[in-house]
């Protein structure tokens, strides 16, 4: 059973939904804006925590781990930068998207409406909550955050910060952050549908798996990035070793990162040896197939992949790669292997570029550019409370208007149905 103390909590949020959803834009800009500011304020105490958290990890995390849970002075700022980007976004709240007059008079709206109170699972990166928070404040919902505990001291921190704020702004609260981590909790909470509408896991496939077959209420899936890059016969190869070294070296812990490159057999031997010696600094590790082992057979950290690697996320300095005999074969591989989170092509074809984003079947599909900027942050959405993968209702970074749900206000003067 739910512990008391957390259902009255989860209660008395929904009462106050109420007027939380009657806030100006200008109120809800306005502590956004004060929540960047006092971020900024706390970043010493926001580091020691965060350094606890970190001496606190075992000594074998991977680390790739670590970096997901680091803050660092150029994080927090990027944090509060997501709060003040929000804040000058346009509230989508009762934004209108469709009207019409029927022919029996009455008058007929399509707004933007709240989806409720969200339950916001996460596991190691404590940035989530500020920028799930913005998002979900601004777009009128409430917001139950329970984080992993590797992350717990950071996170007690941020939760006691956006209290104050609250409190000194003269706001209702409409967040409520778990700091009891329990995993039962998580359970007991997801079969709650009296008291949360919609729950968004982001973490781990095990978490992913977990949610889909226990929540009583509605998901928002952020699946596991197994991003591709396919680099065509055609392709720039400076450019290609640029993008493609980007996609899997700049943060290999996230999800938008490349887990999987396949080249053309045309360019294989000029590619892969390029490459190399541009990721060999980075220590990047190589799971190849045959052809790619004959073409990096002298250096060193390359493998044989083993047939679980295709279809390893591995958010860490390993590579998967696979030389091809065409570009369909590359579209079969992906379609075979992917997640239908980001995929890329190098290639100086635009009709191939568009038939590749045409055929691929993912929330976000490049043409000559790193997979690294699905992030609702680059793509000028604030932030994101992740990235979906699903097909309803939201595909894609989830920012402000995927946060709402259309509803319909008529009008009438009388009118009945005969």
């Amino acid at each position: 059973m739910l512990h008391k103390s957390i259902e009255d909590s989860l209660l008395k949020m929904q009462r106050e939904a109420k007027e939380q959803r009657n806030l100006s834009s200008e109120n809800k800009n306005k502590l956004l804006k004060a929540l960047a500011q006092a971020l900024l304020s706390q970043t010493t105490e926001l580091l020691a925590a965060n350094q606890l958290d970190l001496k606190n990890l075992p000594t074998e995390t991977a680390p790739s781990f670590r970096d997901r849970l680091s803050l660092n002075p150029a994080r927090i700022e990027s944090m509060a930068e997501s709060l003040r980007q929000v804040s000058d976004l346009p509230d989508p709240v009762g934004e209108l998207i469709e009207e019409k007059i029927l022919a029996n008079g009455l008058k007929l709206k399509k707004v933007l409406a709240p989806l409720g109170t969200i339950f916001m699972i996460f596991e190691s990166r404590p940035n989530v909550i500020l920028e799930a928070f913005s998002l979900a404040f601004k777009s009128g919902n409430s917001i139950v955050f329970r984080g992993g505990s590797d992350s717990k001291q950071t996170a007690a921190v941020i939760y006691a910060m956006m209290s104050s704020v609250f409190k000194v702004q003269g706001f209702t609260v409409s967040f409520y952050g778990i700091q009891d981590y329990e995993r039962s909790l998580v359970e007991q909470l997801l079969k709650r549908k009296d008291l949360i509408d919609v729950v968004v896991p982001r973490g781990g496939e095990k978490l992913i798996e977990f949610v889909q077959k226990t929540s009583l209420m509605p998901i928002i899936k952020n699946d596991r990035g197994l991003c591709h890059t396919y680099v065509d016969e055609d392709a720039d190869l400076k450019m290609a070793v640029q993008i493609v070294n980007n996609a899997k070296t700049h943060r290999p812990g996230v999800c938008n990162s490349l887990e999987t490159v396949l080249v053309h057999k045309n360019c294989a031997s000029d590619f892969l040896t390029q490459l190399y010696q541009a990721t060999d600094s980075a220590k990047l590790f190589w799971r190849v197939d045959s052809r790619s082992e004959k073409i990096l057979h002298d250096k060193s950290r390359v493998q044989i992949a083993a047939p679980v690697d295709w279809d390893t996320e591995h958010l860490d300095l390993i590579i998967n790669c696979k030389v091809v005999d065409s570009f369909d074969q590359a579209l079969e591989h992906i379609a075979g292997h992917g997640s239908k989170h980001s995929e890329a092509i190098v290639t100086k074809s635009e009709a191939k570029a568009r038939r590749f984003q045409s055929e691929v079947d993912a929330a976000a599909v490049y043409w000559n550019a790193s997979t690294r900027f699905t992030d609702g942050f680059e793509f000028g959405l604030g932030g994101e409370l992740g990235i979906s993968t699903q097909k309803l209702h939201v595909r894609g970074p989830v920012g402000l208007r995927e946060l709402t749900t259309a509803r319909w206000l008529i009008d009438g003067t009388g009118q009945i149905r005969s």
